[in-house]
């Protein structure tokens, strides 16, 4: 099984890196062995797709250069086949925040900090075969 393939899309180093270390500790290969591509704006999110096919997006709402929920609606406008998950990613948990990546074409909405084990179990539930898990 090839390893999994994930953008994520994350202003802040220290986010980045927590969430490669808690990939790379993951008891599925698919997820320990993920090819990760990095981008800390909107315009380098762009710029990755144009040469990746992931297939989740770890999305930040708050970046740089704008919102992270406008990538999430053009993803869910573009019919690129097969569309990857878009984990939407904030700080902010108020109801009205999460309504709002759900309607953007999100298709979960993690609150920040996560818990290590909540990311693992969703990626592995959507990356991942129920025989592998």
């Amino acid at each position: 099984m090839e390893p999994a393939v994930l953008l994520l899309v994350e202003d802040d180093p220290t986010n980045r890196a927590l969430v490669r270390a808690v990939l790379s500790r993951a008891p599925q290969v698919r997820l320990r062995d993920a090819l990760i591509t990095e981008a800390a704006t909107l315009a380098g999110a762009r710029a990755a797709l144009a040469s990746i096919r992931p297939d989740v997006v770890l999305l930040d709402v708050r970046l740089p250069d704008g919102n992270g929920l406008d990538l999430a609606r053009d993803l869910a406008l573009e019919g690129r086949l097969p569309t990857p998950r878009v984990v939407v990613m904030s700080a902010s948990v108020l109801p009205a925040e999460r309504d709002a990546a759900m309607a953007a074409g999100g298709d979960v909405f993690m609150a920040k900090p996560f818990r290590p084990a909540e990311l693992i179990e969703l990626l592995a539930k959507w990356m991942i075969g129920p025989e592998q898990r």
